[in-house]
């Protein structure tokens, strides 16, 4: 067999490396889910005028300012918060390239699970935690604090706030595939925290 060959299917075959290459796709794949619906669900929120048997009143207005931008209403909210000035062309072309990624880990699993991909995972996701956070910092800014200014303090540093997704995305990517001791930091808290209440 020739060598390259031999090595690629070492490398697939192993269990470890194929375990955390299947763990890694999938929650890469779950981080770019957890992007969408922040860049959409909360756009499609702040159009909402309540809510009845149907579940959400959604008002017109959000078919006119958002959704008539593009076809896709992920695409439409991208442009939207572009137009607010929350996101630029960078962040676009940033989007783009993760999802690229995303398919690529989405749709070539085996490939990367034996050869190896032409990005950096790590990079990518840490690409996709920094637009995220800077989607719900825009939120957080002019929305929450905007609506109840009193409830924070005039000296708030933006930089040390920690939206709830991202944080949850920085949980998951810790857990499932950081080192056992930081999987740990975060199921020992838990359990200290679930005895007390």
């Amino acid at each position: 067999m020739e060598e390259k060959v031999k090595a690629s299917w070492e490398k697939a075959l192993h269990p470890e490396t194929l375990k955390t290459n299947i763990i890694t796709a999938s929650i890469f794949s779950m981080a770019f889910e957890m992007l969408k619906s922040s860049v959409v669900e909360k756009i499609e929120g702040f159009f909402t005028n309540g809510f009845d048997g149907n579940g959400m009143i959604v008002s017109p207005e959000y078919k006119e300012k958002v959704l008539s931008l593009n076809r896709s209403p992920l695409y439409a909210s991208l442009k939207w918060l572009q137009d607010m000035h929350a996101i630029d062309d960078k962040d676009l072309e940033r989007f783009e390239h993760i999802k690229r990624c995303r398919n690529t880990l989405a749709h070539e699993m085996l490939t990367f699970a034996s050869s190896g991909v032409d990005f950096d995972v790590a990079e990518v996701f840490e690409e996709m935690v920094g637009l995220l956070r800077k989607i719900e910092i825009w939120w957080f800014e002019n929305l929450e604090m905007a609506i109840d200014p009193d409830a924070y303090p005039e000296d708030l540093d933006l930089e040390q706030v920690i939206p709830g997704p991202v944080w949850s995305l920085q949980m998951l990517i810790d857990v499932a595939l950081g080192p056992e001791e930081e999987a740990r930091k975060y199921y020992d808290h838990f359990v200290a925290s679930a005895d007390k209440t």
